[in-house]
């Protein structure tokens, strides 16, 4: 289980999937709202010119010296839900980002967002 009182330091690091390909850089942590626990993550990806921000869950993660290893293969990754640099998540399409990885997605009793930015 990875602490979180070590979020700040994940900033800028390097993403990697199992394999060790690079995914991009870490802009962001999020964290469940309902445990305050590392729950996702976003990717700076993309071209120079071209930059957006993909979410990676963070379960079984791996922080390691310049680098946060995830669980899931680059190309998946990639192919999630993206926002602009300079965008937040819309509570809209939170669920959608979920589903993409294949997990539940559990907003509050009275529609709370799930993911809070850390």
């Amino acid at each position: 289980m990875i602490e979180a009182a070590d979020i700040r330091e994940w900033r800028t690091q390097h993403v990697v999937d199992p394999g060790g390909h690079k995914i991009g850089v870490m802009e962001a942590v999020y964290v469940d709202t309902t445990t305050d626990a590392p729950a996702m993550a976003t990717v700076q990806v993309g071209l120079p010119t071209r930059h957006r921000l993909v979410f990676v869950p963070l379960d079984g993660a791996v922080v390691g010296p310049g680098y946060v290893r995830v669980n899931y293969a680059k190309s998946q990754v990639k192919g999630c839900p993206a926002i602009g640099v300079d965008d937040v998540l819309p509570a809209t399409e939170e669920e959608a980002i979920f589903r993409h990885y294949g997990l539940t997605y559990q907003p509050g009793t009275a529609g709370e967002r799930q993911l809070a930015r850390r």
